[in-house]
């Protein structure tokens, strides 16, 4: 059995919910379809403003679907989960809270702030090298760091789901690499299921088990990518014909490249 389930999702926004002038609904998802297991990492594939980004706070019970059934772990989502992390393209860290601070917030919220939350959250933060900044402040941390932190705060009290939504999107590509790197030893420490919100083709096939390629708003589900390819992964994967098939494969179901091109 699946342990996410998103069957048949549709999303509309009244004109009184948007920021534009617009003063016709708009249809954000329609008849968004897929599953995933325990443990897996899938990324969500697309065109910019295609929906991805509302797909995930549907299935994080931040907003509520027009229709359709989001279930994850057997329960149907109606409300916000209680057992999930969000990482979102800003990190959004408290400029007066100490990096520790920051990641122990989530802690606080769930009044679980006791000594075994502060040993994990030391462990999180050598797990992602930021064991010498502690006591340091958000302005003085890289916007690489930054994510980071924010990356351990949502990992703090082990969600066995993880929403990641474009946060390496902000990052120069060097950093973007590490953090793609760091990311997939993470999710082999923790075993969380990850969906990774994403238009970067090459970012997608690097990172996950399967890529779910949506079309352009109103948002579909296009196809689904199996990505056969080896763990660990190593920056040197993308150099590969398996890499570059896979990458040719997304592009084609994104209309990037057309096929009849492709074959050829």
């Amino acid at each position: 059995m699946a342990f996410g389930t998103i069957r048949n999702v549709r999303k509309v926004f009244a004109a009184s919910e948007l920021t534009s002038r617009s003063s016709e609904p708009v249809v954000a998802l329609d008849d968004a379809s897929f599953d995933f297991d325990e443990g897996e990492l899938v990324a969500l594939l697309g065109p910019s403003g295609c929906g991805k980004t509302t797909l995930l706070r549907i299935v994080a019970g931040l907003i509520p679907k027009t229709s359709g059934s989001v279930t994850i772990g057997g329960h149907e989502v109606t409300e916000p989960l209680g057992d999930y992390g969000f990482v979102f393209q800003q990190p959004s860290l408290m400029p007066w809270r100490s990096v520790i601070d920051n990641v122990l917030f989530t802690m606080e919220i769930l009044k679980r702030n006791d000594r075994a939350a502060r040993e994990r959250a030391t462990h999180l933060l050598e797990l992602v090298g930021l064991s010498g900044f502690l006591q340091a402040r958000p302005h003085q941390l890289s916007g690489g760091m930054q994510q980071r932190v924010a990356l351990c705060r949502a990992l703090i009290h082990q969600p066995k789901l993880l929403l990641m939504d474009e946060p390496f999107g902000a990052l120069d590509e060097l950093t973007r690499l590490e953090m793609n790197d760091l990311l997939l030893r993470i999710r082999k420490e923790t075993g969380a299921s990850v969906l990774f919100v994403t238009h970067s083709i090459s970012e997608a096939i690097y990172l996950s088990d399967r890529v779910i390629v949506f079309s352009r708003r109103p948002a579909r589900v296009a196809t689904e990518i199996p990505v056969a390819l080896p763990y660990p992964r190593s920056q040197q994967l993308r150099f590969t014909p398996a890499f570059t098939q896979a990458e040719r494969l997304a592009s084609i179901a994104l209309g990037v490249v057309p096929a009849t091109e492709s074959a050829a």
